[in-house]
């Protein structure tokens, strides 16, 4: 049986370019085996990592900051202020600025946001952006625009946005994202895994990771032979299972 190839680890170039691991999770508010979470992500080893479903409500912060620890991580952003998503990242991040923001709120609906932050990796700069979209269509295509307008609007060259688009790449939502403007990692360069929804039957893809055009993909997929992720940790992590991606990211 052939064996999943390994992952580059990260790194800095000698032309001040980096090679970073990024992770998209939605861990349901840490309502599941949060040990059996930590394991995953510390054996992704990401530089960063983008948060679905962080906890909301009750003691938010100290659950994440908890996870953070766990997994040899820090806290950038997100959480309650930005509706559920947040971002960590390693000690190999150097931190330039974190916003959260709060989507317009359709009544009925629950509501939604963005964490978002610039980082640099040696001498490369980078946006970040994690999001979790509606589960309803027109608002869902609506925010499809919005994380767009967010991006552009950060004024970095190169950007990864990841998250739960409650769409699957058919949808007018993922295609408008892995449109002119964004690469869709998988798609880009399968590795592992394809389908995120659910661990027990996965049949669907439904999370993604997408970077700018000048960022050179070197894999992305469901970590499933990953060094140290175990199918047992995975279902009993969370109801979806991670992104990860290896990316090339050119010197600013």
């Amino acid at each position: 049986m052939a064996t999943t190839p390994l992952l580059p680890d990260s790194r800095t170039e000698s032309d001040g370019s980096a090679v970073i691991r990024v992770l998209s999770y939605n861990i349901r508010s840490m309502y599941d085996d949060t040990d059996a979470l930590a394991r995953v992500i510390t054996a992704c080893a990401p530089d960063l990592l983008l948060i679905q479903e962080a906890p909301r409500f009750f003691r938010w912060r100290k659950k994440l900051a908890r996870l953070a620890s766990a997994s040899g991580l820090v806290v950038l952003s997100g959480g309650a202020t930005a509706a559920g998503p947040a971002i960590m990242c390693s000690l190999r991040a150097t931190v330039e600025r974190t916003e959260d923001v709060l989507l317009p709120l359709t009544p009925g609906l629950h509501r939604r946001g963005f964490a978002t932050a610039v980082v640099r990796f040696g001498g490369a700069r980078l946006g970040v952006l994690s999001c979790h979209l509606s589960l309803q269509k027109d608002e869902r295509y609506a925010q499809g625009g919005m994380l767009l307008d967010r991006l552009a609007g950060m004024g970095v060259e190169h950007v990864v946005a990841g998250g739960d688009l409650n769409e699957r790449p058919d949808g007018r939502t993922f295609r408008r994202l892995a449109g002119e403007e964004l690469t869709d990692c998988w798609a880009a360069a399968p590795w592992g895994g394809e389908y995120t929804s659910t661990p027990a039957d996965p049949h669907q893809r439904i999370d993604a990771l997408f970077t700018s055009k000048g960022v050179e993909v070197l894999g992305c997929g469901v970590p499933h032979g990953q060094p140290g992720v175990t199918g047992t940790d995975l279902r009993a992590a969370t109801d979806h299972l991670p992104v990860l991606a290896a990316l090339r990211i050119p010197a600013a």
